[in-house]
């Protein structure tokens, strides 16, 4: 890119601007998915809100592909795009907590793991995902399913109001009052309306839960995800956590004698102390045979959230595929176990996320996230740290997702999406909701600049958009 053209960038930004001849262009570069490797013209580290209006005109204006970088987990890779401008929001950090008002208002660089560190001093936490080191934006925009989900509902479900540059540069609040149709695309649609530069949330008295894995062998695992199932239809809301096919790893402080197999896990989290969380847990627990081990104890909620952080540094080569689903039939277990049996590393795994309760309590088309009707959101990940492993990992996660899909919806969780081949699947991701978003796509991002995302193409005519 021309040096004056650079200039007139720079010059408008308090932050950073870095190109390829810079020193530290080759780590601004790297992505949380080693798979992927993209080479952008400029990366634009934003300080505030100003730096993100300008850099978006720029883009605009230049007509340079644009990508949006939050936290800088997304699965596949979307937060970076060859021969075009990174809009990087990581230096936008900052947090505030409003204990009285139970609020947190979020920067768009911030982590889930900056947010409970901030929120858990007051004896708060937002519902977010299961690895703290996941970027709040990306994880909100597409929806947000964790521990919290059964009882405080998807992350949107906690979201009150965003700011918001859009594609012509202008800023504008969205929330129920303001904007009430970007608001609503924004709660699942993506980043497919522009770039959100403040969140701010609605937190819940969350401090100690009774939470963490219990894991049994694979020759258990068909009872135990069929007890899970059907233990999931009448549990307390303040059960949360999910079930998984996994390897136990083999590393301490597992235990020896088990690393290497696989196995069936719960990983648990009961919002309260460890005698109710027990007494909650064993209408399932005690049906079970005995486990591997259970490391269930009372902790901090954040000591959950980043508890297998380490296992899952960036860098790690990450392949998934994902899907709702609405039941789980002995045939569609048995093909989960069958595939498992397969997996091309210890670090694979499939997960299965409950979406219900207080989640399936909001209508469908209160927001713009479509699946209220499903009991989980599933994800099968193919992950290990080698190059050399990629291919291996694409075709496992490939062949699972296939063995598995009778048994799943036609739509996914975009979240779990890698695009690609994916992108076909985007109409069936959102349902019903789909039209609308197109609609709303029109009205705020006609040209579609906001487009390195799952995206939502803008309908044709702008005359047939819906008021919101």
């Amino acid at each position: 890119m021309k040096d004056e053209i650079f200039a007139t960038l720079a010059s408008q930004l308090r932050g950073d601007v870095i190109r390829p001849d810079d020193p530290g262009y080759a780590d601004a570069c790297k992505l949380y998915n080693g798979m992927i490797d993209k080479r952008p013209a400029l990366i634009a580290r934003c300080a505030n809100v100003a730096d993100v209006i300008a850099a978006v005109n720029f883009a605009r204006d230049h007509g340079l592909p644009l990508a949006i970088r939050g936290g800088g987990h997304s699965g596949p890779g979307l937060g970076s795009v060859d021969d075009g401008l990174v809009i990087d929001l990581s230096p936008m950090r900052d947090i505030r907590v409003d204990p009285k008002a139970r609020t947190v208002r979020v920067g768009p660089g911030c982590t889930s793991g900056d947010v409970d560190h901030a929120t858990h001093a007051f004896g708060l936490a937002v519902p977010f995902g299961i690895i703290a080191n996941t970027g709040v934006g990306g994880l909100t925009l597409g929806g947000g399913s964790g521990y919290l989900t059964r009882k405080h509902g998807l992350t949107i479900d906690n979201l009150i109001a965003a700011d918001v540059v859009l594609a012509d540069g202008a800023f504008v609040t969205a929330s129920a009052d303001e904007h009430a149709d970007l608001f609503w695309a924004l709660r699942g649609g993506g980043g497919n309306f522009g770039v959100v530069t403040s969140f701010l949330f609605r937190a819940h008295p969350v401090a100690s839960v009774f939470a963490g894995p219990v894991f049994w062998g694979i020759d258990d695992a068909k009872a135990v995800m069929q007890a899970f199932s059907n233990f999931q239809r009448t549990a307390p809301r303040e059960v949360g956590g999910f079930v998984g096919l996994k390897t136990v790893p083999p590393i301490d402080p597992f235990p020896a004698e088990h690393q290497g197999k696989r196995a069936c896990a719960i990983i648990a989290c009961y919002d309260g102390s460890a005698e109710a969380g027990t007494k909650a847990m064993a209408p399932l627990m005690d049906q079970l045979p005995p486990p591997l081990f259970d490391w269930r104890s009372e902790m901090p909620f954040p000591a959950l959230q980043g508890m297998f952080d380490p296992f899952f540094p960036p860098g790690l080569q990450w392949y998934w595929k994902g899907a709702y689903v609405s039941d789980l039939p002995d045939a569609a277990i048995d093909a989960h176990i069958a595939q498992i049996g397969k997996a091309p590393s210890d670090l694979s795994m499939m997960h299965l996320y409950p979406v219900d309760a207080a989640a399936a309590a909001v209508d469908t088309g209160a927001t713009a996230w479509p699946a209220r009707d499903a009991r989980w959101s599933m994800v099968i990940a193919a992950v290990d740290p080698d190059p050399a492993r990629a291919t291996d990992l694409k075709d496992w996660a490939r062949g699972y997702w296939q063995a598995v899909r009778p048994y799943t919806r036609e739509g996914g969780y975009v979240n779990f999406m890698m695009g690609g081949e994916d992108a076909g699947r985007i109409t069936a991701a959102y349902g019903p909701n789909h039209a609308r978003l197109a609609q709303i796509k029109a009205k705020y991002d006609p040209q579609n600049l906001f487009r390195i995302n799952q995206n939502i193409a803008p309908a044709t005519t702008v005359h047939q958009m819906a008021s919101g």
